[in-house]
């Protein structure tokens, strides 16, 4: 039985930036927060995929210790691709094309097992799926949300309604500023944590992330990368660490979440030096233990 659950996408990406490009390749935010979980936590996924998604891309998730038992394989249609590039600010793509494929329609299918995880990472996807999700386990110690500008302005009550259902809610400062009508993150995060939340992060994009709970707040640093190839997916490798630290520690306590958000910042950094999972797939605990010492020295003072 696995301690944690991811539900979200899996897609396949043609991703195009200064530093080089890739067709086709292995994403999505289930894939990227999975794979960055597993070197903490033993994960399960659940999403959705096509007739022309690779078994290779199945067993390269199986050899990382992912459960996959939750991934509904369709014998027609296509799997959900995103096309899109960066410039030289590579805090935002540009997409060129996107595809939903058996994505338009996904609704998460969880085997019995995944009922009575105890850890949740709710991925970005229709919030009422989210909401779907949540009512369908059993007794989960802690849940993390992620959303996107498409469902703040699309079904913003729904995501006030599930927002108020979790314990971490995972965004980043645009959305932050979008969703409660202001410019002040302060502010959103005191208005996000009125709802319900025990705990809210703001993520910045390489400028780090922000910790909020009721009296306090804790600031991550961005890590000063000399290599970066791609960013896609370092949203999700971030989130995926700090729920698989979580998962792994099974501690909640507001130490472990600081430990964890740093744990994220670190695996989110090594995602951004390649493209898809190939930075990942050669990491090791040995590197990941050297950056995070690297963390600790940045903020000491």
């Amino acid at each position: 039985m696995s301690n944690l659950i991811i539900v979200g996408s899996v897609a396949l990406d043609s991703v195009k930036t200064p530093f080089g490009s890739v067709k086709d390749a292995l994403g999505g935010a289930a894939t990227y927060s999975s794979y960055a979980a597993s070197f903490f936590a033993k994960p399960s996924i659940v999403g959705v995929v096509g007739s022309d998604f690779s078994r290779q891309h199945l067993q390269l998730l199986q050899q990382r210790g992912i459960n996959t038992d939750g991934v509904e394989i369709r014998k027609t249609g296509n799997t959900f691709r995103w096309e899109g590039y960066y410039e030289y600010d590579l805090n935002e793509a540009k997409t060129v094309r996107t595809e939903l494929g058996v994505f338009a329609d996904f609704e998460p299918k969880l085997p019995e097992s995944y009922r009575n995880a105890e850890y949740v990472f709710l991925a970005n996807i229709d919030p009422e799926l989210q909401l779907n999700v949540i009512r369908r386990m059993k007794k989960p110690k802690l849940v993390l949300l992620d959303t996107m500008n498409y469902w703040i302005s699309n079904k913003k009550q729904q995501l006030l309604e599930v927002i108020g259902k979790v314990d971490v809610l995972l965004l980043n400062d645009s959305e932050a500023r979008q969703l409660f009508e202001t410019p002040n993150l302060v502010k959103a995060a005191a208005a996000a944590l009125k709802l319900g939340p025990k705990y809210v992060i703001v993520k910045k994009g390489e400028h780090g992330a922000l910790l909020f709970s009721d009296g306090s707040h804790f600031s991550a640093p961005g890590y000063p990368l000399e290599s970066i190839k791609d960013p896609t997916g370092c949203g999700d490798s971030f989130a995926g660490a700090l729920i698989g630290y979580i998962a792994g520690k099974s501690s909640n306590s507001e130490k472990d979440l600081r430990k964890a958000i740093i744990y994220g910042s670190v695996i989110a950094s090594f995602n951004a030096e390649d493209f898809s999972l190939e930075r990942m797939k050669r990491l090791t605990m040995a590197e990941i233990e050297k950056r995070y010492s690297e963390f600790e020295m940045i903020r000491e003072f």
